[in-house]
């Protein structure tokens, strides 16, 4: 069994619980449940250059800890400030340290875009999203059906929620239904954790026309950004970048400047 197998078989377990202690009527009634949601797709498509979705997050399976001292506020609110088209908020606890109360936190404190980031594999968690706070949630092709893809899509949609699917091999785009409009490409390898920036080079092409692109991890520097912009990406999704340093919004806005100089 490979590290995302047993992700998803402790996700199921970890879901069931959830599910029990607070059903979906409850979830309805939360405050965040009714908000109207903010674009994420739309705010890319106007964006001339390159998008930036920062990311928070503690931890990862890959990295280990990467930032234990980090608040969610603090940065959410300077990766705003600094220009981020996007925030992206790990929600998973036992491999990326990350909660529920880390999205809300992060909706409380910012107007942008939020996308819940987590291992997706039962529509409550759709629900959950919503009800804390978050406008999109990513969707693993690796992780889930043709059925599966289409059946969350269709929930989140009628939440007034967008989807980024995300991609990884060539295969995996047969799994885009109807209805997805951002499709990202994860350059790591979620069952190995070997990353690759050439995994979004080689899908660029073959990802519909119309769909807005965004790559994801492994992104380090403006050069890779102003390489994969030519490519067709319009959005990319960043974190360990940034978490890595003490200061990650900080290091956010030195990234942005830099991205502006070379024009993006």
């Amino acid at each position: 069994m490979n590290v995302l197998d047993q992700i998803a078989a402790s996700k199921c377990r970890e879901v069931e619980e959830r599910k029990f202690r607070r059903p979906v009527h409850e979830l309805e009634k939360m405050s965040f449940f009714k908000r109207p949601a903010t674009s994420l797709r739309e705010a890319l498509q106007k964006k001339a250059g390159a998008g930036i979705v920062a990311e928070f997050k503690r931890r990862s399976p890959s990295k280990g800890l990467i930032n234990a001292m980090a608040g969610v506020k603090e940065v959410v609110t300077t990766y705003e400030k600094g220009g981020a088209f996007g925030i992206s908020v790990l929600t998973d606890a036992p491999y990326f340290g990350g909660s529920l109360e880390d999205l809300m936190v992060a909706r409380e404190c910012c107007a942008c875009p939020l996308l819940r980031k987590d291992f997706i594999i039962d529509e409550y968690q759709i629900i959950e999203a919503r009800a804390h706070g978050a406008d999109v949630v990513l969707l693993i092709a690796s992780l889930l059906s043709f059925s599966q893809i289409k059946q969350f899509s269709s929930v989140a949609r009628s939440l007034g929620m967008e989807v980024l699917l995300e991609l990884h091999e060539e295969k995996e785009l047969e799994k885009i239904p109807d209805g997805i409009s951002m499709v990202g490409v994860n350059n790591r390898n979620l069952k190995t954790f070997h990353v690759s920036v050439e995994q979004s080079v080689l899908l660029a092409g073959k990802i519909p026309s119309g769909m807005i692109k965004i790559a994801e991890s492994g992104i380090s520097s403006p050069a890779v950004i102003s390489e994969l912009f030519s490519h067709g990406y319009k959005g990319f999704l960043i974190g360990e970048c940034f978490m890595r340093e003490s200061n990650p919004g900080e290091a956010f806005e030195k990234f942005i400047n830099e991205l502006h100089q070379k024009g993006l």
